[in-house]
């Protein structure tokens, strides 16, 4: 808590509000939006890569979330205070940090396997200030960010020689230990007798997390041996078609994403329907819009 008392004396208004807009890029959102960018414009396999480190990492997170529950900073401590636009989104336990992982391990990865130096520097610099704004912002304690980054430092040297190996046999036998590790996990968030005292926030998002990781693991699954007998789709394009073909596919995502949702509930449950919804969208990203690639291709080619 020390550390934190010191963060607290330096906040200053244009800091606070930097260190709200850093943060955000360790959000689910920022990690998939990222993702999607490498699977379709970069490399597929460092696309698998990212994605594999980000499941992985966010599995392993959710669990010791609920298996440790270790309270926030400030209900450890009564007198510490946090930025209070912060708050609403620092719901259940502390331990570790899933912006810092999902920084670390997203960001981490792509400075691991990217050549170009500019590149790298900017990942590694947000691979740090996420971890710091967590700090700052008053809701993670060193603790928190320090086991979370070397949990997703881990996952980015194990998962390398897997998704970007020269054979890349591995992959398929990796997809499935994930997929294993995903039902271990609902197992686990169904069937275990949590203490009555559970954070019911902590309880949900981890529930939700279980259904979210095996809907989607499973579409990676069915995307890469789609892709690999039949898609084989490539990233190449010009710049304004890659941004084109990055919009356009972020739109039908999140159209998928947000229309399936309600009539996928109805039909399997809320539960089950979440799952259903998931691998749709993962189908989708990974299967359908690439049929689109082609495309994309030769319009940079008439120029």
């Amino acid at each position: 808590m020390d550390f934190l008392y010191l963060l607290e004396k330096i906040r200053v208004p244009v800091l606070n509000e930097f260190m709200l807009l850093i943060t955000k890029l360790g959000e689910e959102t920022a990690f998939l939006v990222i993702a999607l960018i490498v699977f379709w414009c970069i490399d597929k396999y460092k696309g698998y890569y990212v994605l594999g480190v980000g499941f992985l990492g966010t599995l392993a997170n959710q669990f010791m979330k609920l298996w440790f529950r270790i309270p926030r900073p400030w209900v450890l401590d009564e007198n510490f205070t946090i930025l209070e636009q912060a708050r609403e989104a620092a719901s259940g336990y502390s331990f570790p940090s899933g912006h810092s992982q999902n920084a670390v391990g997203t960001f981490g990865a792509i400075a691991y396997t990217e050549k170009n130096k500019a590149v790298r520097i900017t990942c590694l610099c947000i691979a740090v200030l996420v971890p710091l704004s967590r700090m700052y912002i008053g809701v993670h304690t060193p603790l928190d960010v320090l086991v979370a980054a070397a949990m997703a430092i881990v996952l980015i040297f194990v998962l390398k020689p897997i998704f970007l190996g020269n054979t890349r046999k591995g992959i398929p036998a990796m997809l499935c230990v994930m997929t294993v590790l995903a039902v271990g996990f609902l197992c686990f968030v169904e069937f275990y007798k949590f203490p009555e005292d559970i954070d019911i926030h902590n309880l949900e998002s981890g529930y939700k997390n279980a259904y979210t990781l095996l809907g989607a693991l499973l579409g990676l699954i069915v995307v890469y041996i789609v892709d690999e007998k039949w898609n084989h789709f490539s990233t190449k394009a010009v710049w304004w078609a890659q941004v084109l073909k990055v919009l356009i596919g972020l739109v039908l995502v999140l159209a998928v994403k947000s229309g399936l949702k309600t009539p996928l509930n109805f039909v399997f449950g809320e539960a089950v329907g979440r799952a259903a919804r998931y691998f749709l969208i993962v189908i989708v990203a990974g299967a359908v819009w690439p049929l689109s690639f082609r495309f994309f291709e030769k319009l940079g080619n008439k120029e």
